[in-house]
């Protein structure tokens, strides 16, 4: 058993509220105690007998501290890089002409097939600890580059065991099969369809949270999105779609109705849609580093005028983003997106853990995890003015990662 004092917080933005010279207790993995420094109590039942005798003190130097950040999008399991690519398509070229040059997904799929699993694990490895450091306590990672059923599942699988190492960030890892169809499938698309539904059990059982579909112009149609998102619920994962991103076919409608933990993009949007997002309780998880390079933004603060939930995410990927810093997000939300550093930090934090499924992290409060970071300032307001503010102590479950 440890018990760890975190005293002297100059601010404390716990989720819920502000506070100024603040305390936090932890108790093992999970915060026992938060609140203003004079109010912190002598003892706390179960937990420390008195005050003085918690193993722990660790003076914070009156700096700003939060909840560690989550990404709720990302795509981490890859090999190679494609940024010849990234400078043609800078340079005018199309995403469909790309494509048809061999660029685009398929070429990421043409390498991570056949780079072995050690390099291909230490590739992930290095990903996942430079988002811990940063800051980001919780990662959502996708498969999606293998397209395979023993690819995809080993994807799974190593998701999963790299999270048990030290120095890793919490893992909620999505059964992505259903990215592009692959080239031996080529022709026979609602064959690799049905056979993405019938993975989705394995999946499962290898240990995926979630299934996802791209749900989009040159990727899946609705009904094909349909197929797949239905069998992965029935095993128990929670459906996410990619929507919007190119073009509005309908698949906002569909997270509605499958009653989806998220609906993901959102280049595309129409006031129609962010209606359907509210009325049926769909949240939003939107990547400004994407939308800028597509140049298309969702209409964000549309979407929290109508009420939905917004989480952030990098959408870490070899074809667009190579970005690993959360904080770094929050900055780019807010000037692209035109969101206060109040609403960013909470899409970062309590927006995440909603898209997740996860309560029990995203707030500093007792019962929570203590997933706890220690920032380079005194004040929120620093995340919109250093664009990658850095961390001075990241805690995972109260326990120092650097």
């Amino acid at each position: 058993m440890t018990v760890r004092l975190l005293t002297n917080i100059g601010r404390l933005w716990t989720g819920n509220e502000v506070l100024s010279n603040a305390a936090i207790l932890v108790h093992n993995d999970r915060i026992a105690w938060v609140g203003r420094a004079p109010d912190l109590p002598q003892s706390v039942p179960g937990v420390v007998d008195d005050i003085v005798d918690v193993d722990h003190v660790e003076n914070l130097g009156g700096a700003l501290v939060t909840p560690g950040l989550i990404d709720a999008h990302t795509h981490p399991v890859y090999a190679g890089n494609r940024y010849a690519e990234l400078a043609i398509r800078t340079g005018g070229s199309t995403s469909s002409a790309i494509t048809a040059a061999g660029g685009g997904v398929g070429s990421t799929v043409t390498v991570t097939r056949g780079t072995d699993p050690w390099t291909l694990c230490n590739g992930v490895r290095e990903r996942l600890r430079s988002w811990l450091l940063s800051g980001t306590t919780t990662v959502e990672a996708k498969t999606g580059y293998h397209l395979t059923r023993d690819g995809e599942l080993a994807d799974v699988r190593l998701l999963r065991e790299l999270e048990k190492e030290p120095m890793m960030p919490r893992v909620h890892v999505t059964f992505l099969a259903a990215h592009v169809v692959p080239p031996e499938y080529f022709g026979r698309q609602r064959e690799y369809v049905e056979a993405v539904g019938a993975w989705c059990a394995d999946a499962a059982a290898a240990g995926a949270d979630s299934v996802d579909v791209y749900c989009d112009e040159g990727h899946f149609t609705t009904e094909e999105s349909r197929w797949v998102l239905a069998s992965g619920r029935n095993v128990g994962l929670l459906p996410r779609i990619h929507a919007g991103l190119f073009s509005r076919r309908g698949a906002v409608q569909l997270a509605a109705e499958l009653g989806c933990a998220s609906a993901d993009g959102l280049h595309h949007t129409s006031d129609e849609d962010l209606a359907i997002l509210s009325r049926y309780g769909v949240p939003a998880v939107v990547c400004p580093a994407t939308a800028l390079q597509r140049g298309n933004l969702p209409p964000v603060r549309k979407m929290i005028k109508h009420g939905v939930i917004v989480a952030l995410g990098s959408d870490h990927n070899p074809g667009y983003c190579g970005i690993t810093s959360m904080s770094q997000v929050i900055a780019m939300a807010v000037a692209a997106f035109g969101m206060s550093v109040n609403d960013a930090l909470r899409a970062a934090t309590l927006g995440g853990a909603t898209v997740l499924g996860a309560p029990d992290r995203g707030v500093l409060a007792p019962g929570r995890l203590a997933d706890i970071v220690q920032w380079d300032a005194d004040h929120e307001g620093a995340f919109a003015w250093s664009f990658g503010l850095k961390p001075r102590r990241v805690w995972r479950g109260g326990t120092p990662v650097q």
